[in-house]
């Protein structure tokens, strides 16, 4: 299979002020602490009230809503030890469970010894959830990945947040499209989801460029998982209807859903019917791929080199090499680790809160092969830069035999989809 190293296109000076040093994220090297002795001789000369015997919460969804997001919880906790490592699991129907899932992130600063929070997803209540923390505990750090809430307002509260970059992907998933065929692009999702301006101005990108390369635009809505009808319901309706949306829009259109849960039998059914899947809304090859195509990867578990390779192999003998994307390293389960690795980097005195290099670094002990690069979120409506949020990602992964990268991280985004909305 073939190897790339990974980097992150430059978005555009009139909406992110980026950062110049492309190189410097090729060069970073990883900050690797394998045990207390280690993590004393790092910060040996550094002033740091940190002992070593601090606690690090890490709060994620459930396997059935982000598989990605609690596995890569689990393994920070595996390297560093229960003893320091604190999980907890927020609602599957958070939405309705608002002051549920903010006292299961404010619990975990019920422990005296706990010196940061992470959650990831971020769903709606962590805002409030990290306001009521910083009153009680304000020597918390409180780091949001993947936030639901609008990014000036999480910014507010927390000390860091971090997501994917929604602005060029809205672009460049649609150019990929363009490239491998496509005709039509189908966009799944439903309220909740579209309240969100990540959400919403990536739609509008994803429009305006189908427009851009003579692409039929449709927006199609199914059932939210956090309502009455549950997962269970959600994944029967995407069972049901794709084979209709086939027919419908034919086998040269993309597919494209908001949600996790939605992803695995949307994939399923267009491994069986047709059509193309450029990546996930949070990019893995864990991310509905193992359930469509019934793999068992307990054994590759951890090495997503082993993964993808599995995986893609499962997609060609399916005849779906080159119609099925994603990114070669899971996006929920890095920032569910890297973001806690950071932190922990953070509080030895090593690293900088809002150093994108230091976060790359963090990033890069879970996905070692991937450079990470970033810029600033700045407000399209207000024009103010938030210091304290970054957006990234990948190149995107086209399976086949063999595989390829699309290069979108070498691509440069028309300036006017960054005021896009």
């Amino acid at each position: 299979m073939k190897k790339k190293l990974l980097s992150l296109l430059m978005a555009s000076a009139m909406v992110f002020t980026t950062f110049t040093a492309v190189p410097a994220f090729a060069e970073v090297e990883s900050i690797e602490i394998e045990d207390e002795e280690e993590e004393e001789e790092v910060s040996d000369g550094a002033e740091t009230e940190a002992s070593g015997d601090y606690h690090i919460g890490i709060v994620t969804g459930s396997v059935s809503q982000s598989e990605d997001d609690r596995r890569g919880a689990e393994a920070f906790q595996e390297k560093y030890g229960e003893d320091r490592v604190t999980l907890a699991i927020y609602p599957d129907n958070f939405t309705e469970e608002l002051e549920t899932t903010i006292q299961t992130i404010v619990n975990l600063s019920d422990d005296p010894d706990m010196k940061a929070i992470i959650v990831n997803q971020a769903i709606p209540g962590t805002t409030e959830a990290f306001r009521q923390i910083k009153e009680r505990r304000p020597d918390i750090l409180c780091i949001a990945g993947e936030s639901h809430e609008d990014l000036p307002e999480i910014g507010s509260a927390a000390d860091l947040v971090c997501n994917n970059d929604f602005v060029a992907r809205g672009y460049l998933i649609i150019r990929t499209a363009h490239e491998l065929g496509c005709d039509t692009f189908v966009h799944i999702s439903f309220p909740r989801h579209m309240s969100y301006e990540t959400m919403s101005r990536r739609v509008a990108i994803m429009q305006a460029a189908c427009d851009e390369f003579g692409m039929n635009f449709v927006l199609e809505t199914a059932p939210d998982p956090t309502t009455d009808v549950g997962v269970p319901g959600a994944q029967a309706y995407i069972l049901e209807h794709v084979p209709e949306w086939v027919e419908k829009y034919g086998t040269n259109t993309a597919y494209f859903c908001t949600n996790d849960a939605h992803t695995e039998p949307l994939l399923k059914q267009l491994l069986e019917y047709g059509g193309y899947f450029i990546e996930a809304d949070l990019p893995s090859p864990l991310m509905g791929y193992p359930g469509a195509l019934g793999l068992d990867l307990t054994a590759e578990a951890g090495d997503f080199e082993a993964i993808l390779a599995k995986v893609e192999a499962a997609v060609v003998e399916k005849g779906g090499a080159g119609r099925f994307g994603t990114w070669a390293y899971s996006y929920g389960y890095t920032v569910s680790a890297g973001l806690a690795q950071h932190a922990m980097n953070v509080i030895d005195g090593v690293s900088e809160l809002d150093n994108i290099d230091d976060i790359a670094a963090a990033y890069q002990e879970f996905s070692p092969k991937a450079e990470w690069n970033g810029s600033n979120y700045t407000n399209a409506d207000t024009g103010v830069k938030l210091d304290n949020v970054f957006l990234v990602y990948q190149d995107t992964y086209i399976m086949g035999d063999p595989g390829y990268y699309m290069g979108s991280t070498s691509i440069e985004v028309p300036e006017k989809y960054f005021t896009t909305k």
